[in-house]
């Protein structure tokens, strides 16, 4: 006997739970290519994926976010050395802090 298909509930998707990450990429798709920039400037200065390799990651990407928000806030908007936004590169070095934490939590 063939599984009836019911057609009552075409089309249904229970994903009521689940994050909605095309909220962020659509909210957010200038600010992420603002990030995406940054980090793209960092593989070519240093290597790629080299981010999660540096010694005292944590500290050393908390303290260059906090450098980047006092330049941000003394009133300079692009760090002279890479012409890319300085709320840019906090948020990047933001995430790369959050990132390695999550990884020591799994």
């Amino acid at each position: 006997m063939k599984a009836q298909i019911p057609t009552e509930r075409t089309g249904v998707k229970d994903d009521r739970e689940k994050p909605m990450m095309g909220v962020v990429f659509r909210d957010f798709a200038r600010a992420l290519e603002a990030v995406g920039d940054v980090g793209t400037y960092g593989v070519r200065k240093y290597a790629a994926h080299g981010w999660e390799t540096v010694p005292e990651a944590d500290r050393r990407y908390m303290d260059a976010m906090i450098r980047h928000m006092l330049s941000h806030l003394q009133g300079e908007d692009k760090d002279p050395e890479s012409d890319l936004d300085h709320l840019a590169h906090m948020a990047w070095n933001a995430l790369c802090v959050l990132e390695l934490r999550m990884r020591i939590k799994k």
